[in-house]
Protein backbone atom coordinates (compact mmCIF):
# COMPACT_ATOMS: atom_id res chain seq x y z
CA UNK A 1 0.00 0.00 0.00
CA UNK A 2 2.18 2.67 -1.34
CA UNK A 3 0.07 5.16 -1.55
CA UNK A 4 -0.50 5.01 2.40
CA UNK A 5 2.74 5.31 4.80
CA UNK A 6 3.93 7.61 7.52
CA UNK A 7 5.17 11.06 7.94
CA UNK A 8 5.82 11.96 11.26
CA UNK A 9 4.49 9.13 13.21
CA UNK A 10 1.45 10.16 11.05
CA UNK A 11 -0.60 8.27 9.06
CA UNK A 12 -1.42 10.06 5.62
CA UNK A 13 -2.82 8.68 1.89
CA UNK A 14 -1.49 10.12 -0.76
CA UNK A 15 -1.05 14.24 0.51
CA UNK A 16 -3.74 14.11 3.01
CA UNK A 17 -3.10 13.21 6.63
CA UNK A 18 -5.89 10.99 7.61
CA UNK A 19 -6.53 12.61 11.19
CA UNK A 20 -7.54 15.28 9.03
CA UNK A 21 -10.00 14.01 7.57
CA UNK A 22 -11.87 11.90 10.51
CA UNK A 23 -12.09 15.54 11.97
CA UNK A 24 -14.44 16.44 9.48
CA UNK A 25 -16.50 13.25 9.14
CA UNK A 26 -17.68 11.34 11.65
CA UNK A 27 -16.20 7.51 12.28
CA UNK A 28 -15.74 4.82 11.10
CA UNK A 29 -15.56 5.13 7.22
CA UNK A 30 -14.10 4.14 4.50
CA UNK A 31 -10.95 5.66 2.62
CA UNK A 32 -9.36 5.10 -0.79
CA UNK A 33 -6.78 6.25 -2.89
CA UNK A 34 -7.54 6.90 -6.49
CA UNK A 35 -3.79 6.40 -7.03
CA UNK A 36 -3.26 3.18 -6.00
CA UNK A 37 -6.27 2.10 -7.94
CA UNK A 38 -4.69 3.82 -10.93
CA UNK A 39 -1.42 2.10 -10.26
CA UNK A 40 -2.61 -1.06 -9.68
CA UNK A 41 -5.35 -1.19 -13.17
CA UNK A 42 -2.05 -0.04 -15.02
CA UNK A 43 -0.22 -2.40 -13.95
CA UNK A 44 -2.54 -5.44 -15.03
CA UNK A 45 -3.23 -3.47 -18.15
CA UNK A 46 0.44 -2.98 -19.37
CA UNK A 47 1.44 -7.05 -18.01
CA UNK A 48 -0.65 -8.11 -21.12
CA UNK A 49 -0.21 -5.61 -23.43
CA UNK A 50 1.63 -8.02 -25.85
CA UNK A 51 -1.07 -9.57 -26.29
CA UNK A 52 -4.93 -8.85 -27.42
CA UNK A 53 -7.10 -8.28 -24.62
CA UNK A 54 -9.46 -6.29 -22.04
CA UNK A 55 -9.38 -5.92 -18.28
CA UNK A 56 -12.62 -6.37 -17.00
CA UNK A 57 -12.89 -4.83 -13.68
CA UNK A 58 -15.02 -7.16 -11.14
CA UNK A 59 -17.55 -4.71 -9.60
CA UNK A 60 -18.70 -7.12 -6.80
CA UNK A 61 -15.60 -6.05 -5.56
CA UNK A 62 -16.08 -2.19 -5.18
CA UNK A 63 -19.45 -1.59 -6.79
CA UNK A 64 -19.27 2.63 -6.09
CA UNK A 65 -19.68 4.66 -9.17
CA UNK A 66 -16.38 7.02 -8.15
CA UNK A 67 -14.04 4.31 -8.54
CA UNK A 68 -16.29 2.37 -11.28
CA UNK A 69 -15.81 5.75 -13.49
CA UNK A 70 -11.99 6.21 -12.59
CA UNK A 71 -11.67 2.37 -14.56
CA UNK A 72 -14.48 3.50 -17.25
CA UNK A 73 -11.97 6.48 -17.81
CA UNK A 74 -9.33 4.29 -18.47
CA UNK A 75 -10.93 2.06 -21.10
CA UNK A 76 -11.18 -1.10 -18.71
CA UNK A 77 -14.52 -3.22 -19.44
CA UNK A 78 -16.66 -4.71 -16.02
CA UNK A 79 -17.52 -7.81 -14.86
CA UNK A 80 -21.03 -7.97 -13.55
CA UNK A 81 -23.56 -10.64 -12.24
CA UNK A 82 -26.52 -8.63 -11.57
CA UNK A 83 -28.97 -6.18 -12.95
CA UNK A 84 -28.49 -4.07 -9.83
CA UNK A 85 -24.88 -4.05 -10.84
CA UNK A 86 -25.39 -3.62 -14.77
CA UNK A 87 -27.05 -0.63 -13.71
CA UNK A 88 -24.34 0.70 -11.78
CA UNK A 89 -21.71 -0.43 -14.31
CA UNK A 90 -23.23 2.07 -17.30
CA UNK A 91 -24.08 4.71 -14.20
CA UNK A 92 -19.92 4.78 -14.35
CA UNK A 93 -19.36 5.04 -18.01
CA UNK A 94 -18.41 1.46 -18.78
CA UNK A 95 -19.75 1.24 -22.54
CA UNK A 96 -22.14 -1.72 -22.63
CA UNK A 97 -20.29 -3.61 -25.73
CA UNK A 98 -17.22 -4.11 -22.37
CA UNK A 99 -19.80 -5.74 -19.99
CA UNK A 100 -19.56 -9.52 -19.50
CA UNK A 101 -22.30 -10.76 -17.23
CA UNK A 102 -21.68 -13.93 -15.29
CA UNK A 103 -24.07 -15.38 -12.16
CA UNK A 104 -25.40 -18.72 -12.12
CA UNK A 105 -28.90 -16.95 -11.28
CA UNK A 106 -29.32 -14.56 -13.92
CA UNK A 107 -33.47 -13.85 -14.06
CA UNK A 108 -35.42 -13.55 -17.71
CA UNK A 109 -36.17 -9.83 -16.24
CA UNK A 110 -32.34 -9.17 -16.04
CA UNK A 111 -31.20 -11.17 -18.99
CA UNK A 112 -34.12 -9.09 -21.22
CA UNK A 113 -31.98 -5.39 -20.07
CA UNK A 114 -28.90 -6.55 -21.06
CA UNK A 115 -30.09 -8.00 -23.66
CA UNK A 116 -31.75 -4.48 -24.65
CA UNK A 117 -28.32 -2.83 -23.50
CA UNK A 118 -26.67 -5.08 -26.15
CA UNK A 119 -23.73 -5.99 -23.46
CA UNK A 120 -20.51 -7.63 -25.14
CA UNK A 121 -21.67 -10.72 -23.59
CA UNK A 122 -23.12 -13.57 -21.21
CA UNK A 123 -21.30 -16.06 -19.43
CA UNK A 124 -23.61 -18.86 -19.68
CA UNK A 125 -23.53 -21.03 -16.17
CA UNK A 126 -26.58 -23.85 -17.00
CA UNK A 127 -28.04 -25.54 -20.09
CA UNK A 128 -31.36 -24.15 -18.40
CA UNK A 129 -29.62 -20.81 -18.78
CA UNK A 130 -28.51 -21.00 -22.38
CA UNK A 131 -32.18 -22.32 -22.96
CA UNK A 132 -33.60 -19.18 -21.37
CA UNK A 133 -31.22 -16.81 -22.92
CA UNK A 134 -31.98 -18.60 -26.57
CA UNK A 135 -36.14 -18.21 -26.53
CA UNK A 136 -36.01 -14.53 -24.64
CA UNK A 137 -33.51 -13.39 -27.51
CA UNK A 138 -36.23 -15.08 -29.82
CA UNK A 139 -38.96 -12.77 -28.53
CA UNK A 140 -37.09 -9.48 -29.00
CA UNK A 141 -35.88 -10.59 -32.15
CA UNK A 142 -32.02 -10.47 -31.24
CA UNK A 143 -29.41 -12.83 -31.60
CA UNK A 144 -27.52 -13.15 -27.72
CA UNK A 145 -23.55 -13.38 -27.54
CA UNK A 146 -22.26 -15.86 -25.36
CA UNK A 147 -19.72 -17.39 -23.81
CA UNK A 148 -19.75 -20.92 -21.70
CA UNK A 149 -18.34 -20.88 -18.28
CA UNK A 150 -16.38 -23.81 -18.03
CA UNK A 151 -16.07 -25.62 -14.22
CA UNK A 152 -12.71 -27.78 -15.04
CA UNK A 153 -12.67 -29.12 -11.81
CA UNK A 154 -9.41 -27.13 -10.58
CA UNK A 155 -8.39 -26.68 -7.14
CA UNK A 156 -7.05 -23.24 -6.32
CA UNK A 157 -5.91 -23.98 -2.65
CA UNK A 158 -7.55 -21.19 -1.38
CA UNK A 159 -10.57 -20.63 0.96
CA UNK A 160 -13.65 -22.91 0.62
CA UNK A 161 -15.76 -20.16 0.56
CA UNK A 162 -13.68 -18.60 -2.59
CA UNK A 163 -13.76 -21.56 -4.85
CA UNK A 164 -15.70 -21.88 -7.73
CA UNK A 165 -13.86 -24.06 -10.30
CA UNK A 166 -14.11 -27.25 -8.33
CA UNK A 167 -16.93 -30.26 -9.18
CA UNK A 168 -18.86 -29.44 -5.94
CA UNK A 169 -19.47 -25.50 -6.85
CA UNK A 170 -22.49 -24.35 -7.92
CA UNK A 171 -20.30 -22.50 -11.11
CA UNK A 172 -20.61 -23.09 -14.80
CA UNK A 173 -20.81 -26.14 -16.33
CA UNK A 174 -19.00 -29.30 -16.23
CA UNK A 175 -16.54 -30.00 -18.04
CA UNK A 176 -17.56 -33.20 -19.47
CA UNK A 177 -20.74 -31.17 -20.36
CA UNK A 178 -18.97 -28.40 -22.30
CA UNK A 179 -18.70 -29.61 -25.56
CA UNK A 180 -22.67 -30.58 -25.86
CA UNK A 181 -23.79 -26.98 -24.16
CA UNK A 182 -21.50 -25.51 -27.30
CA UNK A 183 -23.13 -27.29 -29.66
CA UNK A 184 -26.73 -26.45 -28.40
CA UNK A 185 -25.58 -22.85 -28.74
CA UNK A 186 -24.82 -23.30 -32.41
CA UNK A 187 -27.75 -24.98 -33.58
CA UNK A 188 -29.51 -21.77 -32.19
CA UNK A 189 -29.87 -19.01 -34.59
CA UNK A 190 -30.86 -16.73 -31.94
CA UNK A 191 -27.29 -17.54 -30.02
CA UNK A 192 -23.72 -16.55 -30.84
CA UNK A 193 -20.92 -19.05 -29.32
CA UNK A 194 -18.12 -16.11 -28.84
CA UNK A 195 -15.81 -17.52 -26.63
CA UNK A 196 -14.86 -19.59 -23.38
CA UNK A 197 -14.99 -18.57 -19.71
CA UNK A 198 -13.67 -20.25 -16.77
CA UNK A 199 -13.15 -18.32 -12.51
CA UNK A 200 -11.93 -20.96 -10.21
CA UNK A 201 -12.33 -18.89 -7.32
CA UNK A 202 -10.57 -15.98 -5.40
CA UNK A 203 -7.30 -14.68 -3.24
CA UNK A 204 -5.58 -17.41 -5.19
CA UNK A 205 -1.39 -16.94 -4.38
CA UNK A 206 0.01 -19.80 -6.82
CA UNK A 207 0.52 -19.81 -10.73
CA UNK A 208 -0.18 -23.46 -11.56
CA UNK A 209 -4.26 -23.32 -10.78
CA UNK A 210 -4.24 -20.46 -13.27
CA UNK A 211 -1.86 -22.39 -15.79
CA UNK A 212 -4.31 -25.19 -15.69
CA UNK A 213 -7.45 -23.22 -15.99
CA UNK A 214 -5.90 -21.55 -19.52
CA UNK A 215 -4.98 -24.96 -20.99
CA UNK A 216 -8.37 -26.79 -19.99
CA UNK A 217 -9.53 -23.88 -21.89
CA UNK A 218 -7.03 -24.22 -25.19
CA UNK A 219 -7.97 -27.97 -25.06
CA UNK A 220 -11.74 -27.51 -25.20
CA UNK A 221 -11.07 -24.54 -27.96
CA UNK A 222 -9.07 -27.16 -30.30
CA UNK A 223 -11.89 -29.62 -30.09
CA UNK A 224 -14.69 -26.44 -31.14
CA UNK A 225 -12.40 -26.02 -33.93
CA UNK A 226 -12.22 -29.68 -35.23
CA UNK A 227 -15.81 -28.97 -35.11
CA UNK A 228 -15.79 -26.31 -37.28
CA UNK A 229 -16.40 -23.62 -34.36
CA UNK A 230 -13.87 -20.99 -34.22
CA UNK A 231 -13.82 -19.31 -30.34
CA UNK A 232 -12.94 -15.26 -31.07
CA UNK A 233 -12.51 -14.92 -26.57
CA UNK A 234 -11.00 -17.07 -24.30
CA UNK A 235 -11.74 -15.28 -20.51
CA UNK A 236 -9.74 -16.22 -17.78
CA UNK A 237 -11.59 -14.66 -15.01
CA UNK A 238 -9.88 -13.12 -11.79
CA UNK A 239 -8.97 -14.23 -8.91
CA UNK A 240 -5.31 -13.26 -8.82
CA UNK A 241 -4.49 -12.72 -4.76
CA UNK A 242 -2.74 -9.88 -2.83
CA UNK A 243 -0.62 -9.68 0.39
CA UNK A 244 -3.07 -9.41 3.36
CA UNK A 245 -0.30 -11.02 5.82
CA UNK A 246 3.03 -12.74 4.24
CA UNK A 247 1.32 -14.41 1.04
CA UNK A 248 3.17 -13.74 -1.83
CA UNK A 249 1.24 -14.31 -5.25
CA UNK A 250 2.33 -13.98 -8.54
CA UNK A 251 2.24 -10.42 -9.74
CA UNK A 252 0.27 -9.50 -13.05
CA UNK A 253 3.50 -9.98 -15.02
CA UNK A 254 4.05 -13.14 -13.67
CA UNK A 255 0.56 -14.01 -14.59
CA UNK A 256 0.54 -12.77 -18.07
CA UNK A 257 4.04 -14.62 -18.17
CA UNK A 258 2.46 -17.88 -17.27
CA UNK A 259 -0.44 -17.09 -19.68
CA UNK A 260 1.64 -16.19 -22.67
CA UNK A 261 3.98 -18.90 -22.93
CA UNK A 262 0.70 -21.15 -23.38
CA UNK A 263 -0.93 -19.04 -25.59
CA UNK A 264 0.88 -18.71 -29.29
CA UNK A 265 -2.10 -17.90 -31.01
CA UNK A 266 -2.88 -14.11 -31.13
CA UNK A 267 -6.07 -14.50 -32.65
CA UNK A 268 -7.73 -14.90 -29.06
CA UNK A 269 -8.69 -12.24 -27.78
CA UNK A 270 -8.27 -12.37 -23.51
CA UNK A 271 -10.23 -11.34 -21.23
CA UNK A 272 -9.08 -10.92 -17.68
CA UNK A 273 -11.38 -10.51 -15.05
CA UNK A 274 -9.68 -9.11 -11.47
CA UNK A 275 -11.06 -7.50 -9.10
CA UNK A 276 -9.61 -7.74 -5.69
CA UNK A 277 -6.00 -7.00 -7.34
CA UNK A 278 -7.49 -3.40 -8.28
CA UNK A 279 -9.35 -2.44 -5.88
CA UNK A 280 -8.26 -4.57 -2.60
CA UNK A 281 -5.18 -2.59 -1.37
CA UNK A 282 -6.30 0.97 -2.18
CA UNK A 283 -8.62 0.77 0.92
CA UNK A 284 -8.71 1.51 4.26
CA UNK A 285 -11.13 1.19 7.34
CA UNK A 286 -10.89 4.32 9.26
CA UNK A 287 -12.38 3.51 12.86
CA UNK A 288 -12.52 5.32 16.83
CA UNK A 289 -11.37 2.96 19.82
CA UNK A 290 -14.65 2.96 22.57
CA UNK A 291 -13.26 1.30 25.53
CA UNK A 292 -10.78 -0.87 26.23
CA UNK A 293 -11.86 -3.76 28.24
CA UNK A 294 -9.85 -6.29 30.38
CA UNK A 295 -11.76 -9.59 31.34
CA UNK A 296 -8.67 -10.84 32.89
CA UNK A 297 -8.33 -14.11 30.33
CA UNK A 298 -8.23 -11.31 27.52
CA UNK A 299 -8.02 -7.77 26.58
CA UNK A 300 -10.46 -6.15 24.03
CA UNK A 301 -10.12 -2.85 22.08
CA UNK A 302 -13.88 -1.68 21.40
CA UNK A 303 -14.23 -0.09 18.27
CA UNK A 304 -16.87 1.97 16.55
CA UNK A 305 -16.89 -0.41 13.63
CA UNK A 306 -17.53 -4.03 13.60
CA UNK A 307 -18.93 -6.72 11.35
CA UNK A 308 -21.49 -4.35 9.51
CA UNK A 309 -18.84 -2.64 8.03
CA UNK A 310 -16.16 -5.61 7.47
CA UNK A 311 -17.28 -8.86 7.15
CA UNK A 312 -14.46 -10.62 6.03
CA UNK A 313 -12.56 -11.50 9.59
CA UNK A 314 -15.77 -13.62 10.57
CA UNK A 315 -16.41 -15.01 6.66
CA UNK A 316 -13.42 -15.95 6.01
CA UNK A 317 -11.27 -15.98 8.76
CA UNK A 318 -9.15 -13.22 6.78
CA UNK A 319 -6.04 -11.29 8.56
CA UNK A 320 -6.14 -7.59 8.24
CA UNK A 321 -3.01 -5.34 9.46
CA UNK A 322 -4.20 -2.73 11.45
CA UNK A 323 -2.17 0.16 12.05
CA UNK A 324 -3.08 3.43 14.63
CA UNK A 325 -2.84 6.66 12.64
CA UNK A 326 -0.64 8.05 14.72
CA UNK A 327 2.40 6.00 15.87
CA UNK A 328 3.45 5.94 19.07
CA UNK A 329 6.18 4.22 20.85
CA UNK A 330 5.75 2.90 24.31
CA UNK A 331 3.76 -1.04 25.93
CA UNK A 332 2.60 -3.35 23.31
CA UNK A 333 -0.20 -5.39 24.29
CA UNK A 334 -1.86 -8.80 22.89
CA UNK A 335 -5.85 -8.06 22.63
CA UNK A 336 -8.76 -8.51 20.43
CA UNK A 337 -10.19 -5.37 18.13
CA UNK A 338 -13.31 -5.97 18.34
CA UNK A 339 -16.77 -4.09 17.42
CA UNK A 340 -19.81 -2.92 19.09
CA UNK A 341 -22.33 -5.77 17.15
CA UNK A 342 -24.12 -7.85 19.02
CA UNK A 343 -22.51 -11.20 18.12
CA UNK A 344 -19.32 -13.42 19.82
CA UNK A 345 -18.19 -13.65 15.89
CA UNK A 346 -17.70 -9.25 15.62
CA UNK A 347 -14.23 -8.95 15.31
CA UNK A 348 -10.96 -7.58 13.31
CA UNK A 349 -8.53 -9.58 14.95
CA UNK A 350 -7.83 -12.02 17.82
CA UNK A 351 -4.52 -12.10 20.11
CA UNK A 352 -3.28 -9.30 18.03
CA UNK A 353 -0.04 -7.63 19.31
CA UNK A 354 -0.51 -4.22 19.36
CA UNK A 355 0.24 -0.75 21.29
CA UNK A 356 -1.76 -0.22 24.03
CA UNK A 357 -4.82 2.29 22.95
CA UNK A 358 -7.05 4.56 24.66
CA UNK A 359 -10.45 5.66 24.04
CA UNK A 360 -10.80 8.12 20.97
CA UNK A 361 -7.66 7.28 19.36
CA UNK A 362 -8.21 6.20 15.52
CA UNK A 363 -6.91 2.64 13.95
CA UNK A 364 -6.92 2.05 10.54
CA UNK A 365 -7.96 -1.42 9.50
CA UNK A 366 -5.74 -2.11 5.92
CA UNK A 367 -5.98 -3.63 2.50
CA UNK A 368 -10.59 -3.65 2.79
CA UNK A 369 -11.17 -2.32 -0.69
CA UNK A 370 -12.35 -5.26 -2.00
CA UNK A 371 -15.12 -6.90 -0.57
CA UNK A 372 -15.22 -4.24 2.51
CA UNK A 373 -18.12 -1.51 1.91
CA UNK A 374 -19.61 -3.80 -1.05
CA UNK A 375 -20.42 -6.80 1.66
CA UNK A 376 -21.15 -4.17 4.23
CA UNK A 377 -25.33 -4.15 5.94
CA UNK A 378 -27.45 -2.52 8.56
CA UNK A 379 -27.58 -5.37 10.65
CA UNK A 380 -28.43 -3.78 14.18
CA UNK A 381 -30.21 -1.20 12.70
CA UNK A 382 -26.57 0.40 11.75
CA UNK A 383 -26.48 2.66 8.59
CA UNK A 384 -23.97 2.01 6.13
CA UNK A 385 -20.71 4.67 6.76
CA UNK A 386 -19.07 7.44 4.40
CA UNK A 387 -16.82 6.01 1.72
CA UNK A 388 -14.32 8.97 0.86
CA UNK A 389 -11.94 8.96 -1.98
CA UNK A 390 -8.43 10.91 -1.90
CA UNK A 391 -6.82 12.36 -4.78
CA UNK A 392 -3.55 13.90 -4.77
CA UNK A 393 -3.72 16.96 -1.98
CA UNK A 394 -7.71 16.87 -2.04
CA UNK A 395 -10.24 14.24 -1.03
CA UNK A 396 -14.10 14.09 -1.21
CA UNK A 397 -16.99 11.97 0.06
CA UNK A 398 -18.20 9.73 -2.39
CA UNK A 399 -20.67 8.02 -0.17
CA UNK A 400 -22.54 9.95 2.01
CA UNK A 401 -23.03 7.89 5.63
CA UNK A 402 -26.86 6.94 5.75
CA UNK A 403 -28.86 8.32 8.41
CA UNK A 404 -31.29 6.35 10.73
CA UNK A 405 -33.81 8.06 8.59
CA UNK A 406 -32.40 6.24 5.61
CA UNK A 407 -33.02 3.16 7.62
CA UNK A 408 -36.71 2.97 7.22
CA UNK A 409 -37.28 5.24 4.28
CA UNK A 410 -38.87 2.10 2.78
CA UNK A 411 -40.68 0.59 5.54
CA UNK A 412 -44.46 1.03 6.34
CA UNK A 413 -44.02 3.57 9.39
CA UNK A 414 -48.41 4.38 9.60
Amino acid sequence: MNTFFYRNNELYVEEVKIREIAKEIKTPFYLYSRKQIEKNYFEYNSAFASHPHLICYALKANSNIAIGRILAQRDAGVDIVSGGELYRALKSGFPAKKIVYAGVGKTAEEIKLALKKDILMFNVESFAELKLIGQIAQKMKKCAPIAIRVNPGIDPHTHRYTTTGKRENKFGIPLGQVLSACEQACQSKNLELLGLHIHIGSQITVLTPFLKGLSCLLGLAKKLEKRGVKIRYLNLGGGLGIRYKDEKPPTPKELARGYLSLLKDKNYILLLEPGRYIVGNAGILVTKVLYFKDSGKKKFIIVDAGMTELIRPLLYDAYHEILPIKKKDGKKIIADVVGPICESADYFAQGRILPACKPDELLAVLCVGAYGFSMSSTYNSRPRVAEVLVDGENWEIIHKRESYADLIRREKTT
